[in-house]
């Protein structure tokens, strides 16, 4: 039993009661503290908590989870200001590696966003090959560029020379697609430096086939640290509306199937097709279990498919060339035009799978293909996902509301990371949420990994302010911080078929809930950004308990 004072239930009636009681992985009661108190055996463990706010879990609805475990697996350069610094870190790399093995780190910069990495530096340059060959003359040495989606590109990727070697760099080497620049001294010959521009990098997949590749054992590490980080912001489930690459499917299975899993997951598949003809054949022989709701239980489900709309066929086809690998990402990478795109819809209504799609400005054109695809047959029901919604139009989203599908939204990706990408007089058209909740659609809200936090999500929603100029972007969209939260918790339970046993806070209901020390309702906004739990709960288990 958990008291508080305060447990918002997110119920239909929205009550705010003094505590909690589960049995199992249930709840069995909310009300009066005394009452539930009453009801107490010797065997019962009591919580009591005062001044703190009870709330559904936080159900991550593109959550990108296991990259930040990841994180954790490279040396991070965060405290470094200097190209000393980072030499003085690499050496000490050095002592702890075999002479001849590769040193591999994070980006320059700090985390969670790496945001002006090279401009923080003494020098502010990145460190060339003679830099770094100096602190590591007998290792390979690799700092990785930057993966856009945290920051902003462009992101510096840094070489020694025995890297260069390896890598088959020289100075007559050129990449294979756009948005990479390998910087040349005046004589042509290879810095050590590669810029990139691409938000989701290709450096590694293009030009750097000897750098070390995350083992399964480190993604499986990576993904149990990633579990820990999300369950201490109270997070108790998470949605992969992206995809996930049958390597990552896999390391989930295994962890459910041995009961490891703090996160409830649902993922859904993220297939390797070079065209529609190839996805014709694994749609109708190898994605059967997909079909429908899937497989699974309320703690791991695999459903459905992702398809990308638009993309770039040359990044697909070399990202595709390094499988298993998907580096940072998680996924496969995909590239498919419109006719393509409709062609896939097609054949996934035939084969009842439910599509996953990301839209950014284009939900227009995504909109007019499935009213195609809905003449074959309804939609509704089917529970497809059309998510990172940006820049639309009040028509278009009606439009989409009669379709039935399910809808998630990434406001700090669009609002806060990526506003100055649009005028300030369009505010009001940027992932505007408010519209959406006004004709229905109940969008779950999701992190993206930028950062984990849910708080910043909802400060995000609430607030609307934009990085670059902190303006306000469509202040009429705002969300009262009741509508956010709902957002983030109770509006996502239906990606995974739960609805009728997730999300609220009401008897008979799993028990997933966070208790945050403030309150996300009345908390100052700027508190917001880095909520904290003192305690997650999934399934009636304690899965993260900080001491006050």
């Amino acid at each position: 039993m958990i008291t508080t004072g305060c447990v918002r239930t997110l119920d239909r009636d929205d009550r705010v009661a003094e505590a909690i009681a589960i049995k199992g992985d249930r709840i069995l009661a909310v009300g009066d503290a005394a009452a539930l108190k009453a009801g107490a055996t010797p065997k019962t463990r009591l919580i009591d908590l005062p001044g703190a706010t009870v709330t559904p879990g936080i159900n991550d609805a593109h959550a990108h989870m296991e990259r930040e475990g990841l994180k954790l697996r490279r040396p991070s350069l965060a405290g470094c200001r200097s190209i000393a610094d980072i030499q003085a870190l690499i050496k000490a790399e050095v002592q702890r590696t075999k002479p001849g093995d590769w040193i591999v780190t994070m980006p320059i910069g700090a985390p969670p966003f790496f945001f002006n990495a090279i401009a923080g530096l003494a020098e502010a340059r990145a460190p060339d090959r003679f830099d770094l060959d100096a602190a590591a003359p007998d290792h390979p040495v690799y700092i990785s560029g930057l993966f856009g989606n945290w920051g902003a590109p462009p992101g510096f990727s840094c070489l020694n020379t025995r890297a260069l070697a390896l890598n088959g760099i020289t100075g007559a080497s050129t990449p294979s697609v756009g948005g990479i620049e390998i910087v040349k001294d005046d004589k042509g010959e290879p810095t050590g430096v590669i810029i990139e521009r691409n938000p989701r990098p290709m450096v590694e997949f293009d030009l750097l086939p000897a750098v070390p590749r995350f083992s399964a054992a480190d993604r499986r590490a990576g993904i149990i640290s990633s579990m820990h980080l999300y369950n201490s912001v109270g997070t108790t489930s998470a949605y992969e509306g992206h995809g996930s690459a049958a390597e990552i499917i896999g390391l989930y299975r295994d962890l459910w199937e041995k009961g490891e899993l703090t996160v409830r997951m649902g993922l859904v598949a993220s297939p390797s097709w070079k065209d529609v003809s190839e996805a014709a054949v694994i749609m109708r022989d190898w994605l059967a279990h997909a079909q429908g709701s899937g497989l699974g239980d309320p703690w791991f489900r695999l459903s459905g498919i992702h398809v990308a709309f638009g993309g770039d066929e040359r990044m697909a086809e070399i990202a595709r060339m390094d499988l298993p690998n998907t580096g940072w990402s998680g996924f496969v990478e995909q590239a498919q035009g419109p006719k393509d795109f409709e062609a896939l819809c097609r054949l996934a209504l035939l084969h009842d799978l439910r599509l996953n799609t990301i839209v950014a400005d284009r939900l227009g054109d995504v909109v007019a293909i499935l009213e195609r695809v809905n003449e074959i047959s309804p939609l509704a029901g089917r529970r497809w996902v059309i998510q990172h919604i940006a820049k639309t139009e009040a028509e278009t989203l009606a439009r989409l509301a009669r379709l039935g599908v399910l809808v998630t939204t990434i406001p700090v990706y669009f609002l806060w990371k990526g506003g100055h990408w649009y005028d300030e007089k369009d505010g009001d058209r940027i992932v505007p949420m408010r519209t959406m909740l006004d004709l229905g659609i109940d969008t779950a809200a999701a992190t993206d990994n930028i950062p984990h936090n849910p708080g910043f999500t909802l400060w995000s929603m609430c607030e609307r302010r934009r990085r670059s100029d902190d303006r306000v972007m469509g202040a009429a969209e705002r969300l009262t911080r009741r509508e956010a939260l709902h957002a983030l918790t109770v509006s996502g339970a239906r990606l995974t078929y739960d609805e009728h046993h997730k999300g609220p806070l009401a008897p008979g209901f799993l028990a997933d809930l966070a208790v945050f020390d403030a309150d996300p309702l009345n908390v100052e906004a700027e508190g917001l950004k880095d909520l904290s739990s003192l305690l997650t709960m999934v399934g009636g288990r304690i899965v993260h308990e900080r001491r006050r």
